[in-house]
């Protein structure tokens, strides 16, 4: 099955949106804190990501709430489910510096 990373923050609006899209699509997913990950912050502001969510697929990042993005990424899913294909993702592990509270 594809990997999906939601990174997200606390009190988020359009990061609660999303998981709730997720959730109503069938879309395994899994969550990480923006807030616990300053490197992987500095990152995706690197990369002009820069509100959140941001969602991690094994091709592609986008950040904020968007519904026409979700709705892709459930359609791509159903078809690479139908072909039997398992994409890797490979995800900022190597930024990633979650810290406990």
């Amino acid at each position: 099955m594809m990997k999906i990373t939601l990174w997200t923050k606390p009190g988020c609006v359009q990061c609660e949106a999303t998981k709730r899209e997720f959730d109503k699509r069938g879309i395994i997913y899994t969550t990480r804190w923006l807030n616990k990950s300053p490197k992987a912050v500095e990152r995706f502001i690197e990369l002009g990501l820069t509100a959140a969510p941001i969602v991690e697929t094994d091709k592609k990042r986008w950040s904020g709430f968007r519904l026409d993005k979700i709705k892709s990424l459930e359609s791509h899913l159903k078809t690479e489910r139908m072909r039997g294909v398992n994409v890797p993702l490979e995800p900022m592990q190597q930024v990633a510096d979650e810290v406990e509270d």
